[in-house]
């Protein structure tokens, strides 16, 4: 089992994540690749102190890019969508916006 503070590497946030979060009060994070989403969960709960009522995860594989002859790879990573329960929030930092 890792420590809980490695567990969650930092939080996703894009337009999709933002849109999610609105709707479904659903967060998105990177976690690390071998974690599983007991321990996910538990991450969550006490670190942003909120319970958590679901968790999905992804894994994805790095894509292959070139840059003239030479190919390299993106690394692969992992991602966990975690639905709070209604009412929670985490304060996350977020792009100013109009």
């Amino acid at each position: 089992m890792t420590k809980i503070y490695e567990t969650i590497k930092k939080p996703l946030l894009t337009e999709k994540s933002l849109i999610l979060r609105d709707k479904n009060n659903c967060y998105c994070f990177v976690v690390e690749k071998t974690a599983n989403k007991h321990e996910i969960r538990e991450a969550v709960e006490k670190i942003f102190n909120v319970t958590v009522e679901d968790v999905a995860t992804i894994a994805l594989r790095g894509k292959v890019k070139r840059m003239g002859r030479f190919a390299g790879k993106r690394p692969d990573l992992k991602k966990a969508l975690v639905t709070l329960k209604k009412g929670d929030k985490i304060d996350t930092v977020e792009a100013a916006s109009k």
